[in-house]
């Protein structure tokens, strides 16, 4: 199926979807898909507020509700939940989506996007500079159930005191020591785990533009480039100040 894109595959008339995690995504103005990682776009949702769900909204998506075990609808008993970087792409749903789930939200974010994250929805919210930022401590002093873990790599000796008994890390941008701490927790049982893989599935995608539809979950849009200026977007994107997402149109 040919879908027009934006930002990778996106939305723009028929609808959006994500490309294979194996081939990887593109920027161009149109692209083809499998029909069933594409999902309609209605017309209560700009092609813009759609462009940031296939990649980022799902990321969240998945990291809350299938590693990190939280019900969306509120149904589950409430966890503790630290999501870092909370301004940016994957940040800004991840604490929108934890309040839906009826979480505890703390968050970090730079000084400048504290209001902005207070704003989403995130009970408690840290500057990152700071020293209780930097140790990721709760002000409230609540251990974390999970940790969606959106920002540079920090070591486990920062996560692992601020962790419940049987708390997570769920790192969307896993380096070569994330990924050792990992295999290490897995081959001594410890209770606390870090992990580090997400598989998108379209009824997902589906859910959230539903969810985009009803009011209930805002893409944010720190900036939009036309096609032509793809570079410079990337390297907007590259530069990790984003607020929100960072949007290429056609």
């Amino acid at each position: 199926m040919a879908v027009k894109l934006m930002h990778a595959v996106q939305y723009e008339g028929y609808g959006g979807g994500a490309a294979s995690l194996k081939t990887g995504g593109g920027l161009s103005e149109y692209g083809v898909v499998k029909e069933n990682l594409t999902v309609p776009r209605p017309p209560e949702v700009s092609a813009a507020e759609g462009a940031g769900l296939p990649v980022a909204g799902l990321t969240a998506h998945m990291a809350l509700t299938q590693s990190a075990g939280l019900k969306l609808d509120g149904s589950g008993p409430q966890k503790n939940i630290l999501v870092t970087a909370a301004s940016g792409g994957v940040g800004h749903y991840a604490v929108q989506l934890a309040k839906l789930g009826n979480a505890h939200v703390t968050a970090t974010c730079g000084a400048r996007n504290i209001d902005f994250v207070k704003n989403l929805g995130a009970d408690e919210v840290l500057d990152y500079k700071t020293p209780e930022g930097a140790a990721l401590k709760s002000p409230s002093g609540k251990k974390y159930d999970a940790v969606i873990h959106c920002a540079a790599a920090f070591p486990w000796s920062v996560f692992e005191p601020n962790l419940s008994t049987n708390g997570k890390v769920i790192d969307i941008t896993p380096g070569p020591s994330a990924m050792w701490t990992f295999a290490m927790k897995k081959l001594t049982f410890s209770k606390n785990n870090w992990c580090h893989y997400f598989w998108f599935e379209g009824e997902n995608l589906r859910y959230l533009v539903e969810l985009v539809k009803e009011g209930k979950l805002k893409t944010v849009i720190d900036s939009k480039f036309p096609l032509s200026k793809a570079e410079d977007a990337w390297a907007k994107s590259i530069d990790g100040h984003a607020t929100g997402k960072i949007i290429v149109e056609p």
